[in-house]
């Protein structure tokens, strides 16, 4: 969500941090903003939208004696060299100039901005306004901000610590001082915040791609820690002010090229590149027909004695989980739930001894699902955590990571993350019926070799799909209503084209597992109402084709992705596209691919923002 980025060091700041908040847009965000330390005083300027209206806001502000608020002519000699800056998805408050960070004190030399919720804002805010506060914003953070002004004494880091003591919720926040010039403060609590150290300079961010232009020396700051940062080093602390040993690590982040390479969007570009993301999430781990997942840490005797499994996630990576469901009961014979985490974490559940917990995030940073897999490993579950982040708070708090390797994601509605997702669970499971002896050898030989496959195979699915898609997405651009239909492992496919339909068209879109269409969506179905199906072939093949006939006697629009167009289910719906046939297990990584086209070809139709859609974020780190 929120983004943060600061920098102090020897370099002008204004540009390393309108860059840095540019590699954290896919975050989603609806306004920004930066504050600058100049001559012992806080120049800030924010606005609404995107970083374009930032950009120009700030050319503005350089025609003008002074940025906004700074009160005093702009010195031309030497450009400042410590700020912070921000872009926010907003929580509390409207969409406002107002509502954006940084936020100030009452004196406008303490600028803070905030990443995550202040859970007991409105109790600080009272308190603060009786004591002659005046706020101007109806955000959460501006009572950090404030807070830390009525805790200044000289001492920046002093009030910080104080201030977080007093603090509720999951929150990441950097403060700056007028009165303290060269210094940036930190501090976190469960949302993230990470240190890129260089030269003379240091950053702080929510994310390494924040500066991985700059640095590959990361310092990684955890729960309840506090960080000073000056150009010429950085000392943590923890909440009591004990200092903190942590060396810095280095990190490799394999940054695709910034710009779209060639693709009209981001999001088109990364379903382009799913067969490469999968690729990736297989290599190393696939080979000759055997699956090797030692970063798991768990020996083939532990595998083969787990008695469940618990998959936990949020969103697409949830679809993902229920997929992996269908394949690892099948082939590894143990029982396997998934739980919308954001319910888990709340609800006192019970986890059999034996039970292996596998939380799903695609950033590392999901607040829900983070606080859910911290919930499993106190009652004695080991967790994996299934991310594409190396070095995300999901990596810190698990026994075990398997990493996706999809490479950087901008869009904001996931594509490639979601297919290396469903590939790297696939993996889990073949590997699980192999030490648990479920499946015999020639049939598990036979999966291995067609996932093997697979990177070839999606990258035929987007070259057939990608001109029906392109038509059919202006066909349909009218239409008020879509259904997606799917049975066993097609389900959760048909979830996930309908997510992707609602991300980015703002279309409804409701998804059902195709056997209880009649229990009541049925009414919704009119002439000409679009219904895609999910319809490669499965040994429930029959019985979807009767749900499409039972919609298409409606006068639905039946539109089937299918692995045989003179299927039943090719020969009766009007429209088709056509994925290369594997074995049904295996059919989500393809049969995904053109609701995924189609979704962006309907949302291009309408004239929308594919890459950022309107209220969604990338990372969610609050609740």
């Amino acid at each position: 969500m929120c983004g943060i980025i600061g920098y102090v060091g020897h370099r002008p700041a204004r540009p390393l941090l309108l860059d840095g908040l540019a590699t954290l847009e896919y975050r989603g965000y609806d306004s920004a903003g930066i504050a600058l330390e100049r001559d012992a005083r806080a120049e800030r300027l924010r606005s609404v939208g995107n970083l374009a209206s930032l950009r120009a806001a700030v050319a503005a502000a350089d025609r003008v004696p002074a940025l906004a608020g700074a009160g005093a002519a702009v010195a031309e000699a030497v450009e400042p060299t410590t700020g912070i800056g921000h872009t926010r998805w907003a929580t509390h408050g409207r969409v406002s100039e107002a509502n954006a960070h940084p936020h100030d004190d009452s004196t406008g030399r303490i600028q803070v901005v905030l990443n995550g919720i202040v859970e007991n804002h409105a109790e600080l805010r009272e308190a603060l306004e009786a004591g002659g506060h005046e706020f101007t914003s109806q955000t959460d953070a501006e009572a950090v901000s404030q807070l830390v002004g009525a805790l200044y004494d000289g001492d920046l880091m002093g009030a910080v610590r104080a201030a977080y003591a007093q603090l509720h919720g999951h929150f990441a926040f950097v403060a700056m001082s007028a009165d303290e010039p060269g210094l940036l403060v930190g501090a976190r609590r469960e949302a993230p915040l990470v240190i890129g150290a260089g030269d003379g300079e240091q950053f702080i961010a929510s994310a390494i791609s924040a500066f991985a232009d700059s640095t590959d020396q990361l310092l990684l700051v955890e729960d309840g820690e506090l960080v000073a940062m000056r150009a010429e080093g950085v000392e943590i602390f923890d909440a009591s002010g004990t200092p903190v040993e942590r060396e810095p690590q280095t990190f490799d982040v394999a940054r695709e090229a910034a710009d779209r390479g060639g693709f009209a969007t981001y999001m088109l570009k990364e379903i382009h590149e799913q067969s490469a993301a999968v690729a990736r999430t297989l290599e190393g781990r696939l080979v000759n027909g055997r699956i090797r997942l030692p970063e798991l840490g768990l020996s083939d005797a532990q595998l083969a004695g787990l008695s469940a499994i618990r998959i936990l996630a949020c969103g697409t990576s949830l679809h993902a989980g229920m997929i992996a469901r269908y394949a690892i009961e099948r082939w590894a014979r143990v029982p396997v739930e998934v739980e919308v985490a954001s319910e888990f974490r709340y609800r006192d559940p019970v986890l059999p001894e034996g039970t292996l917990v596998i939380g799903i995030t695609q950033s590392g940073e999901t607040a829900d699902t983070l606080a859910a897999m911290r919930l499993a490993a106190q009652t004695g579950a080991t967790v994996v955590a299934v991310t594409n982040v190396d070095g995300s708070q999901a990596t810190r708090d698990a026994d075990a990571t398997l990493l996706t390797r999809a490479g950087i994601e901008i869009g904001v509605a996931a594509t490639k993350t979601f297919v290396a997702q469903v590939a790297a669970l696939y993996l889990l499971g073949l590997k699980l019926a192999d030490v648990r002896g479920t499946l015999d050898a020639e049939t598990l030989t036979r999966l291995s070799a067609e996932l093997q496959r697979m990177p070839q195979l999606i990258d035929q699915a987007v070259q057939r799909n990608a001109q029906p898609a392109a038509w059919l997405g202006e066909q349909l651009s009218g239409s008020e209503l879509f259904m997606f239909l799917g049975r066993d492992i097609a389900s959760p496919v048909a979830m996930e084209g309908a997510l992707k339909l609602k991300e980015i068209t703002y279309l409804p879109a409701d998804a059902y597992a195709a056997g209880e269409m009649k229990h009541g969506p049925i009414a919704l179905i009119g002439e000409d109402t679009p219904v895609v199906v999910a319809a490669t072939g499965s040994p429930l093949h029959d019985k979807l084709t009767s749900n499409m006939e039972e919609v298409a006697a409606r006068g639905a629009r039946v539109i089937a992705v299918v692995d045989d167009e003179d299927s039943p289910a090719g020969r009766l719906a009007t429209h088709r596209f056509t994925v290369p046939a594997v074995d049904w297990l295996l059919s989500p990584l393809l049969s995904v691919v053109p609701m995924q086209l189609l979704a962006y070809e309907l949302a291009v139709a309408r004239g929308l923002n594919v890459d950022q859609p309107r209220n969604l974020a990338k990372t969610v780190t609050v609740e």
